[in-house]
């Protein structure tokens, strides 16, 4: 089962995610764990005690910039889960700033529920080895 790390401040998008992904179409992605964090902080907490696969990471959160979070992904050099950043801000320097950052995707809110659930499906392991077999 494939674990994703939800890290979004508001409270009322981490209950929407949560409902999208446990009503998906798409099995792994409705399977998948979900698990929160309202910090950068709290983050990077999660990282350190558990096997995540996909981190849907806001890009404005109290502590600092989402983006900083991905580029320390980067730098550690070693396997890591996809990073898709999801943001408010379509300009398109944010989403060169999310790639430069080593961010996997984008997520544009408010989105669909369905390219949500896309995003996910795109960038999760599971989903990507019912694809391949």
């Amino acid at each position: 089962m494939s674990k994703i790390l939800l890290v979004e401040d508001e409270d009322l998008n981490r209950t929407l995610v949560k409902a999208v992904l446990a009503r998906a179409q798409v099995d792994a992605v409705r399977r998948a764990e979900v698990v929160d964090a309202t910090t950068l902080k709290s983050a990077r907490e999660h990282l350190l005690g558990q096997d995540i696969d996909l981190i849907l990471l806001d890009m404005n959160l109290p502590d600092g910039s989402g983006l900083s979070l991905a580029r320390e992904l980067v730098d550690r050099g070693e396997p890591r889960p996809a990073v898709v950043a999801v943001t408010a801000s379509v300009l398109p320097r944010d989403r060169s700033a999310a790639v430069e950052a080593g961010c996997d995707g984008f997520l544009d809110k408010p989105y669909a529920a369905a390219d949500l659930v896309a995003v996910v499906a795109d960038h999760l392991p599971e989903c990507r080895e019912e694809r391949a077999g």
